[in-house]
């Protein structure tokens, strides 16, 4: 190589360097600062109803009561959220993962669900979880310490809350190709056709076993919903250093479609939801579906969110509150009246004491009970292991 071909060489590597450098100082795309054109959203943070040529369709038939149940539905699970953080607060959590500012989010997805569909939550689906059915007491547990959640994933077709990262997106898949080879997908019978929804946030979005979720759900043409809340912050870290396009586009490079939708409206939540997971049913594929939201309080009660975030954006997102323009709807609409809005004050009140009371009640569980459900049968190897700790907590003085 002569010096004159060196020396292009090292002028195109710094050329590259000074452009790699500058896109990453470079502006955020409005797209992904503020949800852009492509926002999909049914209802104003001032409650005013908008047309959607497409999605509008999915909520034309909801009645008052449903609509008043978006309501309640949000209220209740938003008390169910600071019970639990003053519950750890005083020590009876030993840590709380915050839904405040993602109701919508979650009723909405989750109240699109049909009875057979499947959830695969992370550790912050507790709308999710609320509109499955399940005691909202028994998170608690997990959080607690005493158990591992206690509730049948069978039963209530919500999976066990996940705590890597991600992790939960792949078991969704790998469900989702079950249901196809159980012959409940595609079927045209609405009592039989399934499909599965995979919550996780933005952050998950650039872990690998997500990636590799999209890559097998677009190669078999699973019938899985991949439902992103875009809270703006993984952990500490913002949006814009996960991506430089909005999240939703990423479902392109995969081969199926993506959504974004404004994840603080329930009802623009629950047309795109129903939709996605109708086309799985279908069995048309997987659907990436980007709720734009924003996380209110901190990661988990183990984080300061003030050390790495603006008060000013807080404020912000508060004239959006999920549960507010709702309520806005509501009124303006004639749907509800004061007693209405009192009495599910009133139940979330019930709930929050019902919460503390049960909370402080549950049993710690028997040391040996951590062996009972390693394995359907238990092993040998298992039962030596039994054996050896029960000797264990036998020679300390008091065992008996």
């Amino acid at each position: 190589m002569s010096d004159n071909e060196v020396a292009v060489t090292k002028d195109a590597a710094a050329a590259v360097d000074a452009a790699a450098l500058a896109a990453l100082h470079a502006p955020v795309p409005e797209t992904i600062a503020d949800g852009g054109p492509e926002l999909v959203q049914l209802l104003t943070p001032e409650g005013e109803r908008l047309d959607h040529p497409e999605y509008s369709a999915y909520i034309d038939d909801l009645t008052d009561d449903d609509l008043r149940g978006f309501y309640r539905d949000q209220v209740l699970i938003r008390r169910v959220d600071a019970e639990a953080t003053a519950l750890q607060r005083q020590g009876e959590l030993g840590i709380w993962a915050s839904l405040l500012g993602q109701e919508a989010a979650q009723v909405g997805s989750g109240r699109a669900l049909r009875p057979q569909d499947m959830a695969f939550p992370t550790y912050r689906e507790h709308g999710v979880l609320f509109c499955r059915g399940i005691d909202p007491i028994m998170p608690l547990g997990l959080f607690r310490g005493v158990d591992q959640g206690g509730w049948d994933p069978n039963q209530y077709k919500f999976n066990m809350y996940t705590i890597v990262i991600g992790a939960q997106t792949l078991h969704a898949t790998g469900y989702a190709m079950g249901m196809q080879r159980d012959g409940v997908v595609g079927t045209g019978d609405p009592e039989r056709d399934a499909a599965v929804i995979a919550h996780f946030g933005d952050g998950a979005s650039s872990q690998g076993d997500v990636n590799e979720a999209f890559i097998f759900a677009a190669s078999y043409n699973a019938p899985v919903v991949f439902f992103c809340q875009n809270n703006q912050w993984a952990i500490s870290e913002p949006i814009e250093r996960q991506t430089r396009i909005p999240l939703y586009q990423r479902a392109l490079g995969f081969g199926f479609p993506g959504i974004r939708v404004d994840g603080n409206d329930v009802l623009a939540t629950y047309a795109v939801t129903q939709a996605a997971l109708q086309r799985a049913r279908d069995g048309q594929g997987p659907t990436l579906v980007e709720a734009y939201t924003y996380r209110m309080g901190a990661h988990t009660t183990t984080d300061d969110p003030t050390r790495y975030r603006l008060s000013d954006d807080v404020e912000r997102w508060k004239l959006k509150d999920p549960i507010a323009r709702v309520e806005a709807y509501l009124k303006r609409n004639g749907m509800a009246g004061q007693e209405f809005f009192d009495d599910v004050a009133a139940e979330a009140d019930a709930l929050g004491v019902q919460l503390r009371e049960g909370c402080k009640a549950l049993p710690d569980p028997q040391p040996l009970s951590m062996f009972d459900h390693v394995y359907a049968e238990e092993t040998t190897e298992l039962e030596t292991q039994r054996e050896g700790y029960a000797a264990y907590l036998e020679s300390f003085e008091g065992a008996h």
